[in-house]
């Protein structure tokens, strides 16, 4: 390990450690207001908890039942904001829910139900409502048991494309985003943070300042207050591993189904990648250290359980192509059961010695736009640069300024700008990057302009645009995090993906 030689250090007014959703949506509001900001991220952004999500931006219908009003109310309200934000990424979806006689009776369904419509003030999504599943089409998959049951909206969300714009929205507005870096340690000397980042590449140490900082960790908040910063906290994470699995589509439509476990959990399927059908979640107590986790074969056998109960197609364990699973850093709030745990979130302000150190616990996809205009509100009084007036309510990220008629004109707009790409290629780009697909495609007139093909249709101007824009820096962040490409190609194409990455990189 070496130290760098750039001095003197520099006095950045937020150090936010925590390249996920929480992180990313806070360095880009408080970059917005005017603060200087300096990102750091161990790994590649949204490495653990933000790409290993449901991928639902929704208000928790589920919650209703542990009472946390509060947060359905906020989660509902912060959905509409997205769905607007972010519509290339985002978009309404209709949910299924299978009345099961085992589970919860119908009228508590049904009032569940007449809460989440009515929560939020500015609902605009279809409301819910009874179906008979023996004449309407989204009964066609489900066994016959099943014969009545609700339909209700709610959104989906390609999660770590949604870290990636904040932080890329930040950026464009002036911070510092650093991935793969890692905070080694940070003191606070005359009312100022000294902190020492290293660059995991290089293994070059650097000494900057900041007047606060943002522990935005996730599973390992708690450690780097107790290790690297050396603070105590009498607040604490329950990390909750939860696991997915993918299989070939189970069923047709645009819908998605939510199912009622005789344990009291819920178990989504959802259309994923056109030709796939995403299974999940778990939800299983980890007591070991946070880091990347797998799914295991029971949880594997319980997803596949759960949703056989209802579908006349089978899905069997040898079906699945492939599994993901991450731990949530829910706020410890003593609750035995982990379902149970609250989805909500804590700041926690520290201002010893004048130093302000504001740390999150838990929290949630949905609400982190929200999360980040509590956590500026929380630190304004302590550190003036962040005290300027909340603007990302109606601020559209990245690429989402697709202009009027929704996504499908906006697709209509672009195959006729670009006549020549194949039309599931120009489905995608728009899904993925919005406006910025123009940005891409620039001035190539032809398919052959764009690159050479790795796979797929995956170009190398696509992966240039990844790397200089986007932060990739392996096969894995282009495949699994920018996209989900890796479900598309074969062995051979992403063997080809890593060493046109790793040759660009350097």
């Amino acid at each position: 390990m070496s130290e760098s030689t750039t001095s003197p250090a520099r006095l950045y007014d937020l150090l936010i450690v925590g390249g996920g959703v929480n992180g990313a949506g806070i360095a880009r509001d408080a970059t917005g207001r005017g603060a200087s900001v300096l990102l750091v991220e161990q790994d590649d952004l949204a490495s653990y908890t933000s790409s290993a999500s449901t991928k639902l931006i929704h208000g928790g219908l589920r919650y209703l039942e542990y009472y946390e009003f509060r947060l359905v109310r906020e989660a509902l309200t912060e959905r509409e904001r997205l769905l607007k934000m972010a519509p290339h990424i985002m978009w309404p979806m209709r949910f299924v829910l299978p009345h099961s006689k085992l589970v919860r009776p119908a009228w508590m369904l049904r009032a569940g139900l007449f809460l989440y419509d009515h929560l939020a003030s500015n609902m605009t999504l279809p409301k819910s409502r009874a179906v008979d599943f023996r004449t309407h089409s989204s009964g066609r998959p489900l066994k016959s048991d099943y014969t009545k049951g609700f339909v209700y909206s709610d959104g989906w969300v390609q999660d770590s494309r949604l870290v990636v714009l904040n932080a890329m929205d930040a950026a464009e507005r002036g911070a510092d985003v650093r991935t793969r870096t890692r905070l080694i340690k940070a003191e606070r000397v005359n009312g100022v943070w000294h902190a020492v980042i290293e660059n995991r590449e290089t293994g070059e140490t650097q000494t900057v300042h900041a007047k606060a900082l943002v522990n935005a960790a996730g599973p390992w908040v708690a450690r780097l207050l107790a290790d690297t910063l050396k603070i105590p906290n009498s607040k604490s994470v329950r990390l909750v591993k939860g696991s997915h699995i993918i299989v070939p589509r189970v069923f047709d439509g645009p819908q998605a189904y939510i199912f009622q476990n005789p344990d009291k959990r819920i178990v989504f399927a959802i259309p994923y990648e056109q030709n796939f059908t995403l299974i999940g979640t778990t939800d299983i107590p980890w007591n070991e250290a946070p880091g990347k986790v797998g799914i295991a074969p029971d949880e594997v056998t319980y997803l596949c359980e759960s949703v056989n109960r209802y579908f006349k197609a089978e899905v069997k364990e040898s079906d699945v192509v492939w599994s993901y699973a991450g731990l949530r850093p829910l706020y410890d709030d003593a609750s035995a059961n982990a379902s149970a745990v609250t989805r909500d979130y804590v700041l926690d302000l520290d201002t010893q010695d004048g130093a302000p150190l504001l740390s999150i616990f838990g929290g949630k996809i949905t609400t982190y736009r929200k999360l980040a205009e509590h956590a500026l509100e929380k630190l304004a009084p302590v550190l003036p640069a962040v005290a300027g007036a909340s603007w990302t309510a109606n601020e559209v990220l990245p690429g989402g300024d697709i202009g009027d008629g929704g996504f499908d004109a906006a697709l209509a707009r672009l195959r006729r700008a670009a006549t020549w790409l194949p039309e599931s290629l120009a489905w995608r780009l728009l899904r993925n990057y919005g406006s910025r697909a123009y940005e891409i495609i620039g001035e190539a007139n032809n398919l052959a302009e764009m690159g050479d093909v790795l796979g797929g249709d995956l170009t190398t101007r696509e992966v240039d645009y990844l790397m200089q824009r986007e932060w990739a820096r392996s096969a894995e962040d282009v495949l699994w995090r920018r996209s989900k490409l890796g479900l598309h190609l074969n062995e051979v194409e992403r063997a080809k993906v890593a060493e046109y990455v790793k040759q660009k990189a350097g």
